[in-house]
C-alpha cells in the first residue's frame, strides 16, 4: 500500500483510534507520567528514521513537499535528557504514531547544545545552539510543526503522553490550525480533556482568594507561581502526589507566592499585569492547553517561565532554583543556565 493511500484510509482510522483509545492511554497514565527524570547515563541518538539532513530547512521543506508530505517536524533534544528518551521510546516508537509521522512530515533532529550549522526557513545561518536559544527552547523535547508554506503551526515544549502527541500530529497535519487553536481542538476532539466536575488538589501553600495578583504598580515581595489545574486530572494528581509532596520541592515552593486556578472556571482574577478577567479567559489568552500548567512571574508581573508539560522532581527542582537564584536575569533560557551549572553533562 502506498503512503498516499494510507493517508486516505489510515487518517480516518488514526483519528477514530485516537478518540477511542485516549481513555485507555489516560487510564494507563502512570506508564507515561511516572519516570525517573535524573539525567541519563548513556547518551541518546536520533532515531535512524529521522531525515539525514544537511540542516538547510528551506531545502528540507522543498524535499518534503516534493515527496508528498505536508511539512516539517523539527525536534529539539539533548543527549542526556530523560524526557527526550520518554518521547522517543514511548511516543514516537508507537506503530501508529511512527507511521503517521513518517507519512505526513519529514523529521529533522536538532541537538540544542550542538555546533552544526543550520539554515532556517528565513535563510538565516546559525548554529544548533544559537537556534535553540533563539527559539527559547527551555525544555526538551521540544517539537515545532511547519506547514507547506514554512509557517509554524504548533509548538510543543516538553514531554506529553502519546494520546496528546497524537492529537498534535492530527491538528498540524490536517490543517485544523487554520480554523481553531490547539486548545479549542482538544476541547472538542480529545477525550481525556473533558469538562467534568471534580475537586482540585488542595495544598497549604496556596494563597486564598480573592485572586488579586496585580504587580504592575506595586512590586511583589517574592516571585509568583500560578497553578492552572482542573478536576479529574490524572496529570494533576501525579504532580501533587509526586513532586509537590517532596520536602525539597515544598521548601522551595514556600519561598514563592502560590495560587491555584481552575482552568475552566469563571473565578474573577486580576492578573499580574493588572488586567481584570477570569481564570478561564486568562487561560485562553495565555494559549494554555495542558493541565497542570505552572507559570512563574517576577516581582513586576513579567512571566519568567512556564511549565506546560509533564514535569517530575528533578526538572521541577531545577526550575525553582533557576527562579529563586534569579538565573533568568543572566541567562537567555533555562537550558543555558542548566548548562552553566553542569557543563560536564553536556561535554560527555
Amino acid at each position: 500500500m502506498s503512503l498516499r493511500r494510507f493517508s486516505l484510509t489510515g487518517v480516518l482510522c488514526f483519528s477514530l483510534c485516537a478518540l477511542l483509545s485516549a481513555r485507555a492511554f489516560a487510564a494507563a497514565g502512570d506508564d507515561f507520567l511516572n519516570f525517573d527524570d535524573q539525567p541519563l547515563q548513556e547518551p541518546l541518538t536520533f532515531p535512524e528514521w529521522f531525515k539525514l539532513s544537511f540542516l538547510d530547512f528551506q531545502e528540507d521543506l522543498k524535499e518534503a513537499l516534493e515527496s508528498g508530505k505536508d511539512g516539517l517536524l523539527v525536534y529539539y533534544g539533548q543527549k542526556y535528557c530523560p524526557y527526550c528518551k520518554q518521547f522517543l521510546e514511548m511516543d514516537l516508537a508507537r506503530e501508529d504514531i511512527h507511521a503517521y509521522t513518517l507519512e505526513r512530515f519529514d523529521v529533522i533532529g536538532i541537538d540544542i547544545h550542538g555546533d552544526r550549522t543550520v539554515v532556517d526557513l528565513a535563510g538565516n545561518e546559525l548554529s544548533e545552539r544559537e537556534l535553540a536559544i533563539r527559539e527559547e527552547t527551555n525544555f526538551t523535547p521540544a517539537v515545532v510543526f511547519y506547514n507547506g508554506e514554512g509557517k509554524e503551526v504548533l509548538r510543543l515544549r516538553g514531554y506529553y503522553p502519546p494520546y496528546r502527541f497524537r492529537a498534535a500530529l492530527e491538528f498540524a497535519a490536517d490543517g485544523h490550525y487554520r480554523n481553531e487553536t490547539f486548545r479549542e481542538y482538544l476541547a472538542r476532539a480529545d477525550v481525556p480533556l473533558v469538562f467534568e466536575p471534580g475537586d482540585l488538589n488542595e495544598q497549604p501553600f496556596f494563597m486564598p482568594g480573592p485572586m488579586m495578583l496585580d504587580r504592575s504598580r506595586i512590586p511583589g515581595e517574592r516571585p509568583l507561581v500560578v497553578f492552572f489545574e482542573q478536576g479529574n486530572c490524572h496529570a494533576c494528581d501525579v504532580l501533587h502526589s509526586g513532586p509537590l509532596a517532596d520536602p525539597e520541592i515544598r521548601q522551595r515552593i514556600a519561598r514563592l507566592e502560590s495560587v491555584q486556578l481552575s482552568y475552566w472556571e469563571d473565578t474573577p482574577v486580576i492578573t499580574p499585569a493588572g488586567e481584570r478577567t477570569s481564570a478561564k479567559r486568562w487561560a485562553e489568552s495565555l494559549g494554555l492547553f495542558y493541565t497542570p500548567t505552572l507559570i512563574i512571574f517576577d516581582d513586576r508581573g513579567l512571566e519568567i517561565i512556564r511549565i506546560d508539560s509533564v514535569v517530575q522532581f528533578y526538572r521541577l527542582r531545577n526550575i525553582l532554583d533557576f527562579v529563586l537564584t534569579e538565573g533568568y536575569r543572566d541567562f537567555p533560557t533555562f537550558q543555558s543556565w542548566r548548562a552553566s551549572r553542569s557543563p560536564r553533562m553536556y561535554l560527555k
